[in-house]
């Protein structure tokens, strides 16, 4: 994810950078990369050239995906004009005060946009990723549990989204609250594809992953060196899982990963020219 490394960055990264950088992590072989977004650019400047990224990558040796997040319908209609996208990913707060925060809007407002979106998909040939944000409790005091969790996902799983990511917006999972939604959730829904979007400090990381891979969960985000992570989580070793932590631990789990080793430790030594 980075995309979710870069937009909080205070220095704006030249256009050029991202795209030898994005190039560089294309060719390692993950299966999505989160290279960018169509959100307003004040909110977000560090993405405003996105659509001047995407013309520059090259695309022509890779079976990695392209994902980008948007924030509304207009954002989802402008994404799904490029063929390079795969991946239209949404953020859908779970908890109402988070939401207005993040897409100004309601969650009723914005199930009313996920439906927008996910038709706008359909007619683009491009699949949603839906983010449940706050998925792991929040910290303004709105109500949580795994039947708050279930239920927001039933509805979605009506409107035939199949990948759905947990997202741990402001780092308060912990093993426990991992495997107890992984575990109800993945069976329950058998057709969706649960992914962990999880913020972590540094010595947290290795329990919140392998609580996730244990009950079941196939799909993780991360970000090089755990860059990123979400401003409003009032703790500054609160990042981004960092993705040469899990390539780590699921190689020692025996795993076969099918990545490129030579070509990650090139892009990890440019993560230090990128974010200056």
């Amino acid at each position: 994810c980075p995309r979710d490394a870069m937009q909080g960055f205070s220095n704006f990264i030249p256009t050029q950078v991202k795209v030898d950088y994005l190039n560089l992590l294309l060719k390692i072989g993950f299966d999505t990369i989160d290279f960018g977004s169509f959100v307003s650019s004040k909110a977000i400047p560090q993405m405003a050239d996105t659509k001047e990224v995407i013309s520059q990558l090259d695309l022509s040796d890779t079976n990695t995906k392209l994902l980008a997040i948007i924030a509304n319908v207009r954002g989802a209609e402008d994404a799904a004009t490029f063929s390079e996208i795969k991946y239209l990913g949404f953020p859908f707060s779970i908890s109402e005060t988070f939401q207005l925060r993040n897409t100004n809007s309601t969650i009723e407002q914005s199930l009313s946009t996920v439906e927008e979106i996910q038709n706008i998909c359909h007619a683009n040939d491009k699949d949603l990723v839906l983010y449940i944000s706050m998925a792991f409790g929040n910290p303004y005091g709105d109500p949580w549990n795994i039947v708050e969790v279930g239920g927001w996902i039933e509805r979605m799983s009506k409107m035939d989204i199949k990948i759905i990511s947990l997202a741990d917006t402001v780092g308060v999972s912990n093993p426990e609250n991992i495997s107890y939604l992984f575990s109800q959730l993945i069976p329950q829904f058998p057709n969706i594809e649960f992914g962990a979007h999880m913020h972590t400090t540094p010595d947290s990381w290795e329990e919140k992953v392998e609580a996730a891979y244990n009950n079941g969960c196939k799909r993780f985000d991360g970000a090089i060196k755990g860059l990123g992570g979400c401003p409003m989580a009032k703790d500054e070793l609160v990042g981004n899982m960092p993705t040469e932590n899990m390539i780590d631990y699921f190689v020692n789990q025996g795993l076969q990963l099918g990545l490129d080793q030579e070509a990650f430790n090139e892009a990890l030594s440019k993560s230090n020219s990128v974010f200056v």
